[in-house]
Protein backbone atom coordinates (compact mmCIF):
# COMPACT_ATOMS: atom_id res chain seq x y z
CA UNK A 1 0.00 0.00 0.00
CA UNK A 2 1.14 3.63 -0.57
CA UNK A 3 1.83 5.81 2.50
CA UNK A 4 -1.34 7.08 3.06
CA UNK A 5 -2.84 3.80 2.28
CA UNK A 6 -0.68 2.00 5.62
CA UNK A 7 -2.90 4.33 7.26
CA UNK A 8 -6.04 2.78 6.81
CA UNK A 9 -7.42 0.88 10.22
CA UNK A 10 -10.15 -1.81 10.40
CA UNK A 11 -12.51 -0.86 13.19
CA UNK A 12 -13.38 -4.16 14.52
CA UNK A 13 -17.26 -3.38 14.49
CA UNK A 14 -16.75 -3.05 11.02
CA UNK A 15 -16.98 -6.95 10.86
CA UNK A 16 -19.05 -7.08 13.62
CA UNK A 17 -19.33 -10.83 13.78
CA UNK A 18 -16.01 -11.69 13.58
CA UNK A 19 -14.27 -12.99 16.86
CA UNK A 20 -10.75 -10.51 17.35
CA UNK A 21 -8.20 -13.33 16.08
CA UNK A 22 -10.60 -13.29 12.77
CA UNK A 23 -10.70 -10.00 12.40
CA UNK A 24 -6.78 -9.46 12.72
CA UNK A 25 -6.23 -12.47 10.45
CA UNK A 26 -9.01 -10.48 7.72
CA UNK A 27 -7.05 -6.82 8.01
CA UNK A 28 -3.84 -8.59 7.64
CA UNK A 29 -4.31 -10.36 4.72
CA UNK A 30 -6.31 -7.81 3.27
CA UNK A 31 -2.48 -5.87 3.36
CA UNK A 32 -3.56 -3.26 6.67
CA UNK A 33 -1.47 -2.53 9.33
CA UNK A 34 -3.98 -1.21 11.72
CA UNK A 35 -6.95 -2.58 13.72
CA UNK A 36 -9.06 -0.53 16.11
CA UNK A 37 -10.34 -2.85 18.67
CA UNK A 38 -13.18 -3.24 21.46
CA UNK A 39 -13.28 -4.31 24.76
CA UNK A 40 -16.00 -6.59 24.46
CA UNK A 41 -13.54 -9.02 21.91
CA UNK A 42 -10.46 -7.98 24.03
CA UNK A 43 -11.90 -9.29 27.42
CA UNK A 44 -13.16 -12.43 25.60
CA UNK A 45 -9.92 -13.69 24.84
CA UNK A 46 -8.03 -11.89 27.70
CA UNK A 47 -5.53 -8.84 27.18
CA UNK A 48 -2.35 -10.40 27.00
CA UNK A 49 -3.81 -12.71 24.36
CA UNK A 50 -5.13 -9.93 22.54
CA UNK A 51 -2.04 -8.48 22.22
CA UNK A 52 -0.15 -11.17 20.88
CA UNK A 53 -2.83 -11.67 18.14
CA UNK A 54 -2.48 -8.33 16.97
CA UNK A 55 1.23 -8.03 17.13
CA UNK A 56 1.98 -11.48 15.69
CA UNK A 57 0.04 -10.65 13.11
CA UNK A 58 1.92 -7.25 12.06
CA UNK A 59 -0.66 -4.94 13.27
CA UNK A 60 -1.01 -2.17 15.76
CA UNK A 61 -3.56 -0.78 17.55
CA UNK A 62 -4.81 2.81 16.63
CA UNK A 63 -7.56 2.87 19.23
CA UNK A 64 -9.60 0.70 21.91
CA UNK A 65 -12.72 1.29 22.11
CA UNK A 66 -14.40 2.66 24.55
CA UNK A 67 -14.50 4.56 28.11
CA UNK A 68 -16.14 6.82 28.84
CA UNK A 69 -20.02 6.70 30.60
CA UNK A 70 -19.69 9.64 33.16
CA UNK A 71 -22.63 10.91 33.69
CA UNK A 72 -23.77 9.16 36.82
CA UNK A 73 -24.98 11.54 39.52
CA UNK A 74 -24.64 8.36 42.57
CA UNK A 75 -21.66 8.04 44.32
CA UNK A 76 -21.99 4.51 43.52
CA UNK A 77 -22.86 5.39 39.86
CA UNK A 78 -19.58 7.47 39.77
CA UNK A 79 -17.14 4.81 41.54
CA UNK A 80 -18.41 2.44 39.16
CA UNK A 81 -17.17 4.20 36.14
CA UNK A 82 -14.06 5.91 37.08
CA UNK A 83 -13.35 1.68 37.98
CA UNK A 84 -14.34 1.14 34.50
CA UNK A 85 -12.33 3.45 33.00
CA UNK A 86 -9.25 2.66 34.64
CA UNK A 87 -9.48 -1.06 33.75
CA UNK A 88 -9.70 0.53 30.16
CA UNK A 89 -6.94 2.40 30.88
CA UNK A 90 -4.52 -0.41 31.78
CA UNK A 91 -6.11 -2.64 29.45
CA UNK A 92 -4.86 0.03 26.40
CA UNK A 93 -1.46 0.26 27.38
CA UNK A 94 -1.54 -3.16 27.67
CA UNK A 95 -2.82 -3.18 24.15
CA UNK A 96 -0.32 -0.87 23.14
CA UNK A 97 -2.92 1.73 21.72
CA UNK A 98 -2.29 5.31 22.03
CA UNK A 99 -6.09 6.51 22.41
CA UNK A 100 -8.94 5.22 24.25
CA UNK A 101 -11.91 6.50 22.64
CA UNK A 102 -14.61 7.99 25.23
CA UNK A 103 -18.32 8.22 24.42
CA UNK A 104 -19.36 10.00 27.51
CA UNK A 105 -22.57 9.15 28.29
CA UNK A 106 -26.19 10.42 27.75
CA UNK A 107 -28.25 11.46 30.43
CA UNK A 108 -29.19 9.17 33.60
CA UNK A 109 -32.24 7.58 33.61
CA UNK A 110 -35.28 10.05 34.81
CA UNK A 111 -32.77 13.20 34.30
CA UNK A 112 -33.47 15.98 31.99
CA UNK A 113 -30.63 18.49 33.09
CA UNK A 114 -27.67 18.20 30.13
CA UNK A 115 -25.51 20.91 31.81
CA UNK A 116 -25.11 18.92 35.04
CA UNK A 117 -24.59 16.07 32.69
CA UNK A 118 -22.07 17.41 31.12
CA UNK A 119 -20.37 19.04 34.19
CA UNK A 120 -20.17 15.49 35.78
CA UNK A 121 -18.70 14.37 32.80
CA UNK A 122 -16.01 17.36 32.97
CA UNK A 123 -15.35 16.32 36.68
CA UNK A 124 -14.83 12.88 35.89
CA UNK A 125 -12.19 13.81 33.05
CA UNK A 126 -10.20 15.55 35.21
CA UNK A 127 -9.91 12.21 37.38
CA UNK A 128 -9.06 10.14 34.54
CA UNK A 129 -6.54 12.46 33.01
CA UNK A 130 -3.75 12.04 35.01
CA UNK A 131 -4.20 8.59 35.25
CA UNK A 132 -4.15 8.07 30.92
CA UNK A 133 -0.86 10.23 31.43
CA UNK A 134 0.69 8.01 33.76
CA UNK A 135 -0.56 5.18 31.18
CA UNK A 136 0.82 6.68 28.04
CA UNK A 137 -2.69 6.43 26.96
CA UNK A 138 -4.91 9.50 25.72
CA UNK A 139 -8.54 10.37 26.41
CA UNK A 140 -10.05 10.55 23.21
CA UNK A 141 -13.42 12.51 23.53
CA UNK A 142 -15.48 11.43 20.89
CA UNK A 143 -19.07 13.57 20.11
CA UNK A 144 -21.44 12.61 19.06
CA UNK A 145 -24.35 13.35 16.65
CA UNK A 146 -27.08 15.23 18.03
CA UNK A 147 -29.65 12.27 18.24
CA UNK A 148 -27.65 10.68 20.38
CA UNK A 149 -27.31 13.41 23.32
CA UNK A 150 -29.85 11.68 25.54
CA UNK A 151 -28.71 8.16 25.48
CA UNK A 152 -25.17 8.25 24.45
CA UNK A 153 -23.18 11.59 24.39
CA UNK A 154 -23.81 14.74 26.02
CA UNK A 155 -21.39 16.05 24.20
CA UNK A 156 -22.24 17.24 19.91
CA UNK A 157 -20.06 19.15 18.86
CA UNK A 158 -16.10 19.14 18.43
CA UNK A 159 -16.26 22.71 19.80
CA UNK A 160 -17.88 21.16 23.20
CA UNK A 161 -15.15 18.10 22.91
CA UNK A 162 -12.17 20.83 22.54
CA UNK A 163 -13.91 22.98 25.21
CA UNK A 164 -13.46 19.78 28.06
CA UNK A 165 -10.30 19.07 26.63
CA UNK A 166 -8.69 22.56 27.29
CA UNK A 167 -7.91 21.93 30.57
CA UNK A 168 -5.59 19.62 30.68
CA UNK A 169 -2.79 18.92 28.67
CA UNK A 170 -3.18 17.80 24.79
CA UNK A 171 -0.92 14.53 25.62
CA UNK A 172 -3.86 13.97 28.27
CA UNK A 173 -7.24 14.82 26.72
CA UNK A 174 -7.58 14.58 22.69
CA UNK A 175 -10.97 14.58 20.44
CA UNK A 176 -12.11 12.41 18.10
CA UNK A 177 -13.13 13.68 14.78
CA UNK A 178 -15.71 11.04 13.07
CA UNK A 179 -17.35 12.17 9.88
CA UNK A 180 -20.82 10.40 10.56
CA UNK A 181 -21.15 12.70 13.96
CA UNK A 182 -19.79 15.95 12.44
CA UNK A 183 -20.30 16.50 9.45
CA UNK A 184 -23.65 18.51 9.66
CA UNK A 185 -21.78 20.60 11.86
CA UNK A 186 -20.98 24.55 10.43
CA UNK A 187 -18.23 25.28 12.88
CA UNK A 188 -16.51 21.93 12.76
CA UNK A 189 -14.16 22.66 10.09
CA UNK A 190 -12.95 25.43 12.34
CA UNK A 191 -13.42 23.31 15.08
CA UNK A 192 -10.46 20.58 13.13
CA UNK A 193 -7.92 23.94 12.63
CA UNK A 194 -8.51 24.26 16.51
CA UNK A 195 -7.88 20.60 17.52
CA UNK A 196 -4.71 20.40 15.12
CA UNK A 197 -3.08 23.91 16.30
CA UNK A 198 -4.03 22.52 19.82
CA UNK A 199 -2.33 19.16 18.99
CA UNK A 200 -5.55 17.74 20.09
CA UNK A 201 -6.64 15.15 17.24
CA UNK A 202 -6.70 11.83 18.96
CA UNK A 203 -8.22 9.73 15.86
CA UNK A 204 -10.02 10.45 12.30
CA UNK A 205 -12.68 7.67 11.96
CA UNK A 206 -14.58 8.00 8.18
CA UNK A 207 -17.77 6.30 7.53
CA UNK A 208 -20.88 7.76 5.61
CA UNK A 209 -23.87 8.91 6.62
CA UNK A 210 -26.85 6.72 5.20
CA UNK A 211 -30.48 7.65 4.37
CA UNK A 212 -33.23 6.99 5.23
CA UNK A 213 -32.44 7.02 9.06
CA UNK A 214 -32.42 3.16 9.77
CA UNK A 215 -34.81 2.15 12.44
CA UNK A 216 -31.87 1.94 14.97
CA UNK A 217 -30.55 5.02 14.77
CA UNK A 218 -27.06 3.45 15.50
CA UNK A 219 -27.10 1.79 12.37
CA UNK A 220 -27.36 4.42 10.10
CA UNK A 221 -23.62 4.29 9.44
CA UNK A 222 -22.50 3.29 5.78
CA UNK A 223 -19.77 2.75 3.47
CA UNK A 224 -17.51 5.64 2.25
CA UNK A 225 -19.64 6.82 -0.80
CA UNK A 226 -23.20 5.54 -0.48
CA UNK A 227 -24.54 7.98 2.18
CA UNK A 228 -24.54 12.38 1.91
CA UNK A 229 -21.10 13.24 3.56
CA UNK A 230 -18.11 15.06 1.08
CA UNK A 231 -14.69 13.15 2.09
CA UNK A 232 -12.86 15.83 0.25
CA UNK A 233 -14.31 18.72 2.59
CA UNK A 234 -13.25 16.28 5.79
CA UNK A 235 -10.20 14.87 4.52
CA UNK A 236 -8.51 17.43 3.54
CA UNK A 237 -9.36 20.02 6.89
CA UNK A 238 -8.13 16.82 8.83
CA UNK A 239 -4.81 16.93 6.81
CA UNK A 240 -4.37 20.68 6.73
CA UNK A 241 -5.19 20.53 10.97
CA UNK A 242 -1.64 18.43 10.60
CA UNK A 243 -3.28 14.78 11.63
CA UNK A 244 -0.94 12.22 10.60
CA UNK A 245 -2.25 9.29 12.35
CA UNK A 246 -4.64 6.14 11.62
CA UNK A 247 -7.19 6.13 9.93
CA UNK A 248 -9.99 4.24 11.16
CA UNK A 249 -13.38 3.03 9.22
CA UNK A 250 -15.82 2.09 11.86
CA UNK A 251 -19.37 1.22 10.27
CA UNK A 252 -22.59 0.14 12.26
CA UNK A 253 -24.98 -1.16 9.66
CA UNK A 254 -26.98 -4.73 9.62
CA UNK A 255 -26.78 -4.90 5.70
CA UNK A 256 -23.19 -4.49 5.77
CA UNK A 257 -22.76 -6.64 9.07
CA UNK A 258 -24.64 -9.25 6.92
CA UNK A 259 -22.18 -9.68 4.17
CA UNK A 260 -19.10 -11.52 4.05
CA UNK A 261 -16.28 -9.65 6.19
CA UNK A 262 -13.67 -10.13 3.25
CA UNK A 263 -15.97 -8.46 0.78
CA UNK A 264 -16.73 -5.74 3.54
CA UNK A 265 -12.74 -4.93 4.11
CA UNK A 266 -12.02 -5.09 0.29
CA UNK A 267 -14.57 -2.58 -0.43
CA UNK A 268 -13.50 -0.65 2.46
CA UNK A 269 -10.12 -0.39 1.24
CA UNK A 270 -11.87 0.43 -2.29
CA UNK A 271 -13.12 3.17 -1.53
CA UNK A 272 -10.56 4.19 0.76
CA UNK A 273 -8.17 4.54 -1.81
CA UNK A 274 -10.25 6.46 -3.97
CA UNK A 275 -12.60 9.11 -1.70
CA UNK A 276 -10.13 9.58 1.21
CA UNK A 277 -5.95 8.47 0.68
CA UNK A 278 -5.86 10.83 -2.13
CA UNK A 279 -6.79 14.08 0.05
CA UNK A 280 -4.72 12.97 3.30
Amino acid sequence: MSDAGCRLSLNIETTHSLTLEQAVEVAAAAGLEAIGVWRDRVQAVGVAKAARLVSDAGLRVSSLCRGGFLTASTSEGIRAALDDNLRALDEAAALGAPELVMVVGGLPEGDRDLVGARHRVAERIAELAPEAVARGVRLALEPLHPMYAADRAVLSTLDQALDMAAPHPAEAVGVVVDTFHIYWDPRAASAIARAGLEGRISSYQVCDFNLPIASDALLSRGMMGDGVIDFTHWTTAVAAAGYTGDVEVEIFNADIWARPPRDVVGQMVERYTTLVAPFL
